[in-house]
């Protein structure tokens, strides 16, 4: 997640797992496994504001956050508007682990990372993020929704399917419908497994591999959470009434209708810092929204 936003978008965003054991341990949130190969791993990049002489190359441009998203046409990559705020440039990776990228040096600079001549070059990129034209940092959950437009893709970089638009005022028939006869979601990011204070109080544990994770979830309320927010910009969703949620690093990624490759929502920000509980989606299913994403999404 970017440094210079509020707490509720930093607790921004990854699926809670369990803590023991390998991969197939994960308890509320399990590996993609090529479930939704169009889900990516975005990294922001920004100009290096130590540039003394102002000339911007493409060395200047290094890692700042990074987010979850879905490739939604050929050249269109749909994420939260707080992770495409600020980025001068994106590049994309789209394999469920990105551990090695992680533990690179490549991925620092944003020309080694679209260097195809490296193995852990990113699988695409682009000079154009765009946040919601409403989009406000300070209120950030208002409109939290962001394209990466006019996508390069490296060779070899392909798609089968996309994900897709919801129809318009799904939530709102969901939120009118009897809990039992609700949809239920599903959530997919590469956010951190786990985040809890240590034992003395001196800062937090993490555990953030670089994994695709998918978790199920249910709707349990909408427009009012935490400190008096009201707003139906966003919904609250859960995968476990106690420890289900969302983590850094899965902002953006998106909520699926179960079984479909509809994206209804898009992760937003969690309520506490341990990822643990609740957690926020801006939908997608409004007349303003469907409106500004179908100018970019075919």
């Amino acid at each position: 997640m970017r440094k210079n936003t509020l707490l509720a978008a930093t607790a921004g965003l990854a699926l809670v797992a369990g803590t023991a054991g390998p991969a197939a341990a994960i308890k509320y949130g399990q590996p993609d496994n090529g479930e939704h190969p169009y889900v990516g791993l975005m990294l922001a990049y920004v100009w290096d504001d130590l540039n003394e002489d102002e000339i911007q190359t493409d060395d200047e441009l290094f890692a700042g956050w990074r987010c979850t998203g879905t490739q939604m046409d050929a050249d269109t990559f749909l994420t939260a508007g707080h992770c495409t705020y600020g980025a001068d440039a994106v590049a994309v990776w789209y394999d469920d682990n990105l551990q090695d990228v992680r533990f690179a040096q490549e991925f620092v600079v944003f020309e080694d990372a679209i260097d195809q001549t490296s193995a852990l070059a990113a699988d695409a990129w682009s000079y154009d993020a765009i946040s919601h034209p409403d989009y406000d940092d300070s209120a950030f959950y208002l409109h939290d929704v962001g394209v990466v437009d006019d996508m390069i893709l490296a060779k070899g970089t392909s798609f089968t399917q996309y994900g897709e638009l919801p129809d318009l005022g799904y939530w709102d028939e969901q939120i009118d419908t009897r809990k039992k006869d609700r949809d239920s979601y599903t959530t997919v990011g590469y956010g951190l497994q786990w985040s809890m204070p240590l034992s003395n109080g001196q800062g937090r544990a993490d555990q953030g591999d670089w994994l695709k994770l998918r978790a199920g979830g249910e709707l349990i309320g909408y427009r009012t959470l935490g400190g008096g927010k009201t707003n139906d910009a966003y919904v609250v969703l859960t995968s476990n009434a106690n420890t289900g949620g969302t983590c850094s690093g899965d902002s953006g990624g998106p909520t699926f209708i179960e079984e479909t490759s509809t994206v209804v929502a898009v992760t937003s920000f969690g309520v506490n810092t341990t990822c643990a509980g609740t957690s926020g989606v801006y939908r997608i299913d409004t007349v303003d929204d469907l409106a500004w994403l179908g100018q970019f999404i075919d």
